[in-house]
């Protein structure tokens, strides 16, 4: 069935019988498989922290994140969760009132996501004094 999707903001002409039956299991290692693009977004430095962040399945404000996740600018996590929304990994739910109110969760998908993220997480931060001796040592 053809129609036509916005893929990364970009509309696209597709036949979505045929690309998901290419796609079923994905090929990271193809310079052009999608999967890269969903990758980048939830390994880049700031997805990794708001998947930490947001993991807890409560509602966060914008607010709330940018304290809890020190370093990061009010332009790059905008554009992290703008990305990882458009996945279909983080909801923005928008609340009518005056001043505005959005808060952030992970959708179910965000979820499984995340476990993955956080075994990922928890092996780095309990191999991390390993990992910087070897950096000592082979400097």
């Amino acid at each position: 069935m053809k129609k036509i999707v916005q893929i990364y903001g970009k509309p696209m002409d597709i036949d979505s019988e045929k690309m998901f039956a290419e796609y079923d299991r994905g090929d990271v290692l193809s310079s052009n498989c999608p999967s890269r693009e969903i990758m980048k977004h939830i390994t880049s430095r700031w997805g990794i922290m708001v998947f930490v962040v947001l993991r807890d399945r409560e509602k966060h404000r914008f607010s709330h994140l940018r304290r809890r996740i020190e370093g990061v600018s009010e332009k790059m996590l905008a554009q992290t969760l703008k990305q990882l929304e458009g996945d279909g990994l983080v909801e923005r739910i928008v609340y009518p009132v005056v001043p505005p109110h959005v808060e952030y969760q992970l959708t179910e998908l965000g979820h499984e996501a995340c476990k993955k993220v956080l075994e990922l997480v928890c092996w780095i931060e309990g191999n991390t004094i390993d990992i910087m001796e070897q950096k000592l040592g082979a400097g």
